[in-house]
């Protein structure tokens, strides 16, 4: 079973919140640094905190370091090198590997991601923006009281409208996918749903479960160290045995939308709103508005099947649409989420559990692109960085080999200049040449989140 009251939440639960701000920090003095892990322990929320909290419950914390911060906390040589290499180097230091060239080079990131200074994120979840307003001044007391902890940066993030579905900047509906953990439906938790969406009663078919994301449930030991993997085994966990249970490793990324160039090309490669709709579609692989997947409704949106949490994951590829006919063997949810035997006989140990949301202001529909950076911020958690979330990144998403295609994926892969996306179609597939991409990459790090008795550990490290 797994340790709920040791594992952050952040992972496991999504609590009722609608605004969050990622706190990076650089500790200055190892004493101070532990002094302010030791302060804000008190205030991190667990899985079994959050699956209890009431709805009006206000605020969440979660809290992560770098390789370089546990060094800084005061773990010795030993202890430090016995996490994987991708966590040790640190996400800047793979940038080649992960495709991170040109524009999306590490020289050019954001927010001190590529500094050796930065030690921690702390993440503040607040229902409202008041709620927000009394977490950071509450952080700015634990701050005060550790001098030599600072912050490098900070980003915000906040839901874009309309707000009657969770989308980010390009209008595409979010947070539909997610692997289901052997013993816990962690979809079903803390979701954001519509109030008056009425939940339409729908016979199940028979290869999937109630999952969100995946046919079978995947072994806890893919997302949470010290548990059984796909594999059956419990593979070598870092050093001292604390850190080796319900902990995870989060591989963090802040991507700029182009909204404007996403918009043209949409208008440029469909006369009427449904064909725009429909480009917009297949090099996703769902629809829009609602998530609706193209295998289920090639042809037209359904808000029915998009809303219907056991119906909108029952799907693979290699039976239902080999060819990618109706979903693009290119787009986006095809190239991270494979769904396909022929493609990866591994394919439950290359899932991520992604968490995040839009940062930068809303571009309404009808405005002028204004060249403000928008985007989303986002963290995959994994238990091993390489197999999991750098092969998605480095293989599956920026691979031009990938499925013979001669591409890269239209939103998560790292793209300098112009690129293309194939649209199979009979008797003749449909190619779109010289696109602009549609986001840049402006940040990435390596997080491990520790389990609560970690962090106290590390409070009490001399």
């Amino acid at each position: 079973m797994l340790e709920l009251e040791d594992i952050q939440h952040y992972l496991l639960t999504r609590p009722n919140a609608v605004i969050a701000q990622y706190n990076f920090i650089t500790f200055h003095d190892a004493q101070a640094g532990r002094k302010w892990v030791e302060a804000l322990i008190p205030t991190v929320g667990t899985a079994s905190s959050v699956l209890a909290a009431s709805p009006t419950d206000m605020r969440w914390v979660s809290l992560a370091f770098t390789w370089n911060g546990l060094r800084k906390l005061g773990l010795d040589e030993a202890e430090l090198a016995s996490f994987p290499e991708p966590f040790q180097q640190g996400m800047a230091a793979r940038a080649q590997m992960l495709g991170d060239t040109g524009v999306n080079h590490p020289d050019n990131w954001e927010d001190h991601m590529a500094s050796e200074d930065l030690h921690a994120v702390v993440i503040l979840f607040a229902r409202d923006r008041e709620e927000r307003e009394r977490c950071i001044k509450k952080h700015q007391e634990y701050l005060d009281n550790a001098p030599g902890v600072e912050i490098l940066s900070t980003l915000l993030l906040e839901a874009v409208p309309p707000l009657d579905y969770v989308h980010e900047h390009f209008g595409y509906r979010d947070r539909i996918t997610t692997p289901l953990i052997e013993g816990m439906e962690i979809g079903a938790k803390g979701e954001v749903t519509l109030e008056d969406e009425e939940k339409p009663e729908s016979k199940i078919p028979e290869f999937t479960s109630t999952s969100r994301g995946t046919k079978e449930a995947i072994k806890a030991g893919e997302f949470f160290l010290g548990y059984p993997d796909e594999s059956g085994l419990i593979p070598l966990q870092p050093q001292p045995a604390i850190f080796s249970k319900n902990g995870s490793f989060l591989a963090y990324r802040k991507m700029q939308e182009h909204v404007g160039a996403f918009r043209d090309f949409l208008k440029a490669n469909g006369e009427t709103e449904e064909e725009q709709e429909m480009v917009a579609a297949k090099i996703m692989g769902r629809w829009r508005k609602t998530g609706a997947p193209l295998v289920l409704s090639p042809d037209k949106d359904d808000r029915e099947l998009g809303f219907d949490d056991r119906r909108n994951n029952a799907f693979d590829y290699e039976k239902m649409d080999p060819k990618g006919y109706a979903c693009p063997v290119g787009s986006h949810c095809r190239r991270m989420n494979v769904r396909d035997n022929r493609v990866s006989r591994i394919m439950n140990r290359r899932l991520i559990i992604r968490r995040g949301g839009t940062y930068g202001s809303y571009l309404p529909d009808d405005a002028p692109d204004d060249g403000a950076n928008r985007g989303i911020a986002v963290f995959a958690g994994c238990a091993d960085l390489a197999r999991q979330f750098e092969f998605l990144i480095s293989v599956w998403a920026n691979d031009p080999e990938f499925e013979h295609l001669n591409e890269r994926d239209p939103f998560a892969g790292s793209i300098d200049g112009d690129f293309e996306v194939t649209i199979p179609k009979r008797p003749i597939k449909k190619k779109l040449t010289g696109l602009q991409a549609f986001t840049t990459v402006r940040g990435g790090a390596y997080f491990f989140l520790p389990g609560i008795k970690a962090l106290h550990y590390l409070a009490s490290l001399k």
